[in-house]
């Protein structure tokens, strides 16, 4: 018997999206898991997770009906973008070497979800707040167990449920998991010069430093660090006292950045997360995975968000427009899904594994190819268009 409900597990960004657009496209969806929308926050207090928006995620988070209900003085777009070499190299990205508006949009992660929430409520999607417990196949589709003792049965599982995903391990998708031995950093910084919607990120050899722009705050203007290290420097920093973190910071920033933006203050706490790069299979049979259930890449190209954004697109338009006597569990569905995937998902891990590999290798003649390679990349014009296009997700 054909079952073409679906079952979204997972109540983050891919989630919320993944559900919303189904349901749009007149699918029959069903979201699992906490509904917890985050609080609105004052107009100085900033999620301490903030994202990069591809022009590809933006267009998808318009047509879900999401971005207009994002406050705009909270989103910040990036016109232009350097970015340094540990020697000589550097690259100068600017939105008006494609023709655009923005290379991006700087975006707290409590905004995007706080939007998708509103969103979700008006199209009248449906809940069960539950938590996710298990599977077992069933006609037509599979069957989930719920924490709270409850069963559900549809014809696709959708797994949006994180790094650790309970359904995809639950699936028994193949996972290939490899730790870089790096953290992220995270941290909203004052900053003493007006970014003026500039992006930066430095590659210092076994760190990577980026400062994204924010919305300028009472105390002046703002930017989110976002800073990439071995693991054990990290977690140093992590345990200092406040002060010895300012100073910490301090020190760093001057070698790093130049004083490009003055001098640098902690706005925030640092927190930090374990890098790993992470790739899946993304389908099991009434099984498909999306976001970091189905991958995780290196944070340096700040693609993350984008790349799972981009399997709830394909996702949406594989299921939309399959034949009318498939199921939308079907295997052939879900094969075309994974296909559809593959090459994107390959070439983003292949680019920032590839980057962290080049830029991490301390042998002179790295240094002096990679170096060589921007200063080259940044006196082509049609190549820096390819690359701000690429970052579009186009």
């Amino acid at each position: 018997m054909k079952d073409d409900s679906i079952l979204v597990c997972g109540t983050g960004i891919a989630g919320l999206a993944c559900a919303l657009g189904l349901s749009r496209a007149g699918l029959r969806v069903t979201l699992l898991g906490p509904r917890t929308p985050p609080p609105a926050r004052a107009a100085d207090d900033y999620h301490p997770r903030v994202y990069a928006i591809s022009e590809a995620s933006r267009a998808l988070l318009d047509e879900l009906g999401a971005w207009r209900l994002m406050d705009d003085r909270r989103i910040t777009p990036v016109e232009t973008m350097e970015i340094h070499g540990d020697a000589d190299g550097s690259i100068d990205l600017s939105a008006w070497q494609d023709a655009r508006d923005a290379l991006a949009w700087i975006v707290e992660s409590g905004e995007i979800e706080r939007a998708l929430h509103q969103a979700v409520q008006v199209m009248g999607v449906a809940w069960r707040e539950d938590r996710f417990a298990g599977l077992e196949p069933a006609a037509g589709g599979v069957r989930v167990a719920t924490e709270g003792g409850g069963a559900l049965q549809a014809g696709l599982l959708v797994g949006a449920d994180g790094a650790r995903s309970p359904v995809r391990v639950a699936a028994n998708v193949h996972h290939d998991y490899t730790p870089y031995g790096d953290m992220g950093v995270v941290a909203h910084l004052d900053l003493e010069l007006a970014h003026q919607h500039r992006a930066y990120q430095w590659f210092t050899g076994d760190s990577v430093f980026a400062l994204l722009p924010l919305p300028d705050t009472a105390d002046g203007p703002q930017a989110s660090l976002v800073w990439s290290m071995p693991e054990g420097r990290a977690r140093e920093w992590l345990a200092m006292d406040a002060d010895a973190q300012q100073d910490h910071l301090a020190a760093h920033a001057r070698a790093i950045t130049g004083m490009r933006l003055g001098t640098l203050r902690l706005r925030t706490r640092p927190q930090g997360f374990p890098l790993t790069l992470e790739r899946t299979a993304m389908v099991a049979p009434g099984v498909a995975l999306v976001g970091d259930a189905a991958h995780r890449v290196h944070p340096l190209a700040g693609q993350g968000l984008n790349l799972g954004l981009g399997d709830v697109r394909t996702l949406i338009e594989v299921l939309r427009t399959r034949e009318g006597h498939r199921p939308v569990g079907d295997p052939r569905v879900l094969a075309r899904y994974r296909r559809r995937r593959a090459e994107a998902v390959q070439a983003m891990s292949l680019v920032t594994h590839g980057l962290h590999q080049l830029f991490a290798s301390p042998l002179a003649p790295a240094a002096w190819a990679r170096n060589l390679g921007m200063r080259a990349a940044d006196r082509l014009p049609f190549l820096k268009r390819r690359l701000i296009q690429a970052a579009a997700g186009e």
